[in-house]
């Protein structure tokens, strides 16, 4: 499932980054890259642990919290700690790639598996050309390319990559969710069900049928999800 979910960051908190960005210390994006990944990426990154990535990072997982579609789509078990990176002038793409299926923790607290992606667009798109993130899935390839603050959530077993970006730069921030339900498939009906439930209780208020299959909502979630 790929899903465009808007508004994780305010106007002002995506200017506060965009702030923070302009004078951080960028380094290589190969730095810690597997040797395959090291062979597609040209890009640059934030030292996790720098001053300004401990605040956006902050920032983005506050909006996270926000956003109960992100937790319905997500089902998050763990969240990888977000990262930032830049695209542009002679470092400016990322081929095409699968996410490792699995990644350490930065705190040394256990590994995570990488069921869901994420990337939140900190650049607004008139502001640089090229930089898609291209995503195949069973529809075929998605390119995504979205105002800044606002988010794209896609099975982190697609294949994908960040376009060339020819003009300005492109700063995102990405990290990855183990979900509490494993397959895609099940998280696709998962969410569908929770929207639709939604929609009707909004339309027609609660009923006999809008609690009974609230009820099958969540005797499938018991079913499926991994606590």
């Amino acid at each position: 499932m790929l899903l465009h979910l808007p508004h994780i960051l305010t106007p002002e908190e995506v200017l506060q980054a965009q702030t923070l960005l302009a004078t951080a210390p960028w380094g290589d994006g190969r730095v810690g890259a597997g040797e395959q990944a090291k062979q597609v990426k040209n890009n640059e990154q934030l030292d996790h642990d720098c001053a300004e990535a401990q605040t956006i990072r902050q920032m983005v997982l506050r909006g996270l919290d926000r956003n109960t579609t992100f937790f319905s789509a997500a089902l998050p078990k763990k969240v990888f700690p977000p990262r930032l990176n830049r695209y542009g002038g002679d470092t400016n793409f990322y081929g095409n790639h699968i996410d490792g299926s699995v990644r350490y923790m930065p705190d040394g607290s256990g590994r995570l598996r990488t069921d869901v992606s994420c990337t939140v667009f900190l650049s607004n798109p008139e502001d640089y050309d090229g930089g898609e993130l291209c995503i195949a899935d069973t529809f075929g390839e998605q390119a995504v390319k979205l105002q800044a603050g606002h988010a794209v959530l896609y099975p982190g077993t697609s294949l994908h990559q960040v376009k060339p970006v020819t003009r300005g730069h492109r700063l995102a921030c990405f990290f990855w969710v183990e979900s509490m339900v494993r397959s895609d498939g099940q998280r696709r009906l998962l969410y569908e069900l929770d929207m639709n439930l939604l929609g009707l209780r909004q339309r027609h208020g609660d009923s006999a049928q809008t609690t009974a299959m609230t009820g099958v909502y969540h005797n499938l979630l018991r079913m499926w999800a991994d606590t």
